[in-house]
């Protein structure tokens, strides 16, 4: 069964600079409530097509390389790798660069790389020129681009948001992704088959389009940036120990690139399993993924209403405690509808789950960080879920080879207790409330009450 918690961004409530724990806020707008906050609406119309395009691409990019440029498995595995590379070699060094530049140009100029590289696609094909070879350095080049874009955009909600609001923003968002997912891919399906594979990437090009011209209208209320007084590798190495050397980063970023690292191996032959194994059709499979991503948009809406009646800490555990047990159904089904029904069911909890603890934890991070160093905090996390993937796949291979696709999903669900197993050890279970903002003394997480 597969999850993935959406990496929410936000924007603010303030068009005018004020500081209020170190964020910009406009007291007036914060009252009128996000929705009312032109700001926000930018944001997230932006950060939203993006998404929406995304999804389409990732159902034409496949087609063009399987149906139509007949890519062999090798190859199709190569263009995914070369998606994956930019997170694991890039995402430490772009998030020093974010850290002292800002963060506007970068979305936009990041938007724009992504309009030019996919733009090649259909361009190509147009005049039968298009090639494995240029897919391949599309798919290098747009990934690397959107890394850029990604890492200055999840740092740049707390310049904009008040602290006290970033998870009603990253909620509002995570809950709008989630939709917006579902809603592209479905689209995608319907362009391929109206337009070509290589038609439909157009799509894909004129949302990050929009998305730079959303970021482009949003009020420069931006700090100027600290200087830079060391050199990049420095800047990476202090990254690092402030995510390490502060218990609830840590925590946190450790949590995060586990449970990577186990829906990854699952991810990779979970599909297979249900179309194969349970012989799930395609209708009954498209059916399963609606149905679950509304527990997506559920856990992303309520994660706030959760942490307020729960607290934080006890919310995220059993969130964690959930996720492996919601594998139970998979493990255990039979063909046929009531096994269809039982691992729909199961995997709306799980998507649910994920989406709740993601928002929440995310949102802790973002409060607890301070503002120069928001980026690369989101980097590190960036690098070790990014970095868990490749391997995840090779283990959900060699331990479906050897024993079964069965095997591989049991291997991913063992792996998944180990997050619970972390949060329990760590002080951050016992957070009654959310964070207050750190003032500039690093990230500490206040106590328990």
């Amino acid at each position: 069964m597969t999850a993935s918690a959406s990496q929410g961004q936000t924007p603010s409530p303030s068009d005018q600079p004020q500081h209020n724990g170190g964020k910009a806020s406009a007291p007036a707008e914060q009252n009128s409530g996000l929705w009312r906050h032109r700001s926000f609406r930018l944001y997230l119309l932006g950060e939203s097509a993006s998404v929406a395009g995304s999804s389409v691409s990732s159902v034409a990019i496949p087609y063009l390389a399987v149906v139509e440029l007949h890519a062999t498995t090798g190859q199709v595995s190569l263009i995914t790798f070369l998606a994956q590379v930019p997170n694991v070699v890039f995402a430490l060094h772009v998030g020093a660069l974010a850290d002292h530049r800002r963060k506007r140009p970068l979305m936009i100029y990041g938007d724009l790389v992504c309009v030019a590289a996919l733009t090649t696609l259909p361009f190509a094909a147009a005049f039968d020129m298009l090639s494995l070879y240029q897919l391949m350095g599309v798919a290098f080049v747009q990934a690397t681009a959107a890394l850029v874009h990604d890492a200055a955009a999840i740092s740049y909600l707390p310049s904009l948001l008040d602290r006290s609001l970033i998870q009603q923003g990253n909620s509002r968002i995570g809950a709008v992704f989630s939709l917006a997912t579902t809603a592209g891919s479905t689209f995608g399906a319907f362009l391929v088959g109206v337009l070509g594979a290589a038609r439909a990437v157009t799509a894909d090009a004129l949302s990050y389009a929009v998305s730079a011209w959303c970021i482009a209208r949003i009020p420069d209320t931006e700090s100027p940036p600290a200087q830079r007084d060391r050199q990049q590798f420095a800047e990476i190495r202090e990254g690092l120990r402030y995510v390490f050397a502060d218990p609830t980063l840590r925590t946190l970023t450790i949590t995060n690139a586990v449970i990577s690292f186990a829906l990854g191996i699952m991810n990779t032959v979970w599909a297979l399993y249900l179309l194969r194994e349970l012989r799930f059709g395609s209708t009954a499979f498209g059916a399963a993924m609606g149905v679950a991503a509304c527990g997506s948009f559920a856990g992303a809406l309520l994660a706030p209403r959760l942490t307020r009646a729960f607290g934080p800490g006890a919310m995220m555990l059993a969130a964690l405690v959930l996720l492996p047990l919601t594998q139970l159904p998979l493990l255990m089904a039979a063909p046929g509808l009531g096994g269809q029904l039982m691992i729909t069911a199961a995997l709306a909890v799980q998507l649910f789950c994920s989406a709740a603890a993601g928002t929440t934890q995310r949102s802790i991070r973002q409060v607890i960080t301070d503002e120069h160093m928001q980026a690369r905090m989101q980097a590190v996390s960036t690098w070790l879920t990014s970095g868990s993937r490749p391997l995840a796949a090779a283990v959900a291979g060699v331990t479906g080879s050897l024993w079964g696709v069965w095997w591989a999903l049991v291997v991913g669900a063992v792996f998944l207790t180990a997050p619970p197993v972390l949060f329990l050890l760590s002080s951050v279970r016992t957070l009654k409330t959310m964070p207050q903002a750190a003032l500039g003394l690093g990230p500490r997480a206040e106590e328990a009450t």
